[in-house]
């Protein structure tokens, strides 16, 4: 995997009721992509999956 280390993102989490839904948040752009997952799933697997998910839409936006 090829990643640009340079690129920052930031996450939010906010558990709501049983579900956490995680917010991937690109640190140039300000785009976001969001995942809803159940509450007991792993911290980094949520992150890794709001990240794939925010860098595939910034490169259909060509932003990527």
């Amino acid at each position: 995997m090829n990643e640009d280390l340079s690129k920052l993102i930031y996450f939010e989490f906010r558990p709501i009721g049983r579900q956490m839904r995680v917010t991937a948040i690109d640190g140039q752009s300000g785009a976001e992509a969001v995942v809803i997952a159940p509450i007991g799933a792993p911290r980094r697997d949520l992150e890794q999956l709001a990240a794939r998910k925010l860098r595939r839409s910034l490169e259909m936006a060509g932003n990527g």
